[in-house]
């Protein structure tokens, strides 16, 4: 079973919500290839197992019904507060469907459409709905120019779906749409920004350069630590956990305790820290999440070698969304192994399947996901299991350093 998730935002950038994307096996369609009944079951059971929590933390699911699905009781399993019913575009519509979602309502659960592109005012479907999720990419903003003022005059709440750019969040949300979902928020706005490195930036910089040096000074990397308390606080607090009751007594002994390539992992995800803080949490949280991904599928795929390389590449992913510069620009600055910019700037390379994959996932792209799995001998199980210990990982790590 595969299971990923897309983040939804207010117009804060803010996670709002995750909606929920799944496919059963490799043969399944969306809700599996016997019944959605059996599907629901299958899924439901896969979020309980797993823990709901892990997947959406402390946000509310967005999970997709159709017109079988929405009768089963495995719905009423994850409470109203935890979840938005999302009723498919293709639905048929029947009284049965209509009784089943006022029911669904008294019990307090809100209601989405999904890819709504109905004729607002005479869609039956309309006035159950709480949410109405335009596909941006389906009905163009300009095209539902008079169903928007229609829905906000009777107190729907409008998500903008499939926004892939900075310039069309700003288009909807002056239209009033306040809740966005898609990956414009991972982009990088280009367009009259120069690149400023802070103090710290450039010390960061400096640390990346020297551990990847041909010959990389212990004593250097001392020097450059020691100019930062707080980072010399972390690094001793760290060397202090992993080593229990052995006394660490200098930063030299820390480095060599800790392990250039594990010390190089931790410094990176510091300076990701410190350059995205204007920025979403969740731009940082999805670097996370991808370095550990990566990391863990390279393992999957006997990539031993290259494990080290792999969680580097999917860390900074994302490191030209966050600093607003092109990706070949931004790697430039730091001293990376070749394969990483292979992956992230030339799209090639031993590690760009990881990289695919991991993108193919995280956009429910499932025929991608298998295929790339399939080259790579990496098993269905595996991933979703990779991608849930990803995320938990990932909040875990936040929680440390914020």
């Amino acid at each position: 079973m595969f299971i990923a998730r897309q983040p939804i935002f207010n117009a804060q950038l803010e996670v709002f919500g995750y909606e929920l994307l799944f496919r059963l096996n490799s043969q399944s369609t969306q809700f599996g290839g016997v019944s959605s009944q059996g599907a629901t079951a299958m899924v439901i059971t896969g979020l309980f197992e797993s823990g709901l929590e892990n997947l959406i933390e402390d946000k509310i699911a967005f999970i997709n019904f159709d017109e079988i699905f929405i009768h089963s009781e495995a719905v009423e399993l994850i409470k109203p507060d935890r979840m938005i019913v999302e009723m498919l575009e293709n639905i048929e519509v029947s009284v049965n469907l209509i009784e089943r979602l006022v029911d669904i309502k008294n019990m307090g659960y809100s209601i989405a459409l999904d890819d709504f592109a109905q004729t607002y005012q005479s869609y039956p479907l309309t006035p159950l709905a709480d949410i109405i999720k335009y596909d941006i990419m389906v009905t163009p903003l300009d095209t539902i120019a008079n169903d928007v003022p229609a829905g906000l005059a009777q107190g729907k709440t409008l998500l903008a779906e499939k926004v892939e750019t900075q310039d069309e969040f700003i288009k909807a949300k002056e239209m009033g749409f306040s809740l966005f979902q898609g990956y414009f928020f991972s982009k990088p706005r280009i367009a009259g920004r120069s690149f400023q490195a802070t103090p710290s930036q450039i010390q960061y910089l400096q640390l990346m350069t020297e551990i990847n040096a041909d010959e990389p000074s212990f004593d250097r990397l001392a020097d450059l630590i020691e100019q930062d308390v707080t980072l010399t606080y972390r690094l001793l607090r760290l060397a202090s956990f992993r080593a229990g009751s052995e006394s660490i007594c200098s930063i030299k002994f820390a480095l060599s305790y800790i392990g250039l390539r594990e010390f190089e992992r931790w410094i990176s995800i510091l300076m990701i820290h410190e350059v995205s803080k204007d920025k979403p949490t969740e731009l940082i949280k999805l670097s996370l999440i991808r370095t550990r991904f990566a990391e863990s599928l390279a393992k999957r795929a006997g990539m031993i070698e290259q494990e080290h390389d792999a969680a580097l590449m999917g860390l900074f992913s994302v490191l030209d969304a966050i600093l607003d510069q092109p990706m070949d620009m931004v790697l430039a600055e730091i001293t990376l192994p070749e394969s990483i910019f292979d992956a992230l700037v030339k799209k090639q390379g031993i590690l760009f399947p990881i990289h695919q994959l991991i993108l193919a996932y995280e956009k429910g792209d499932w025929s991608l996901v298998e295929t790339i799995a399939r080259a790579l001998k990496i098993e269905d199980y595996f991933i979703y299991h990779d991608y849930r210990e990803s995320i938990k990982w990932a909040n875990n790590v936040i929680g440390n350093i914020a």
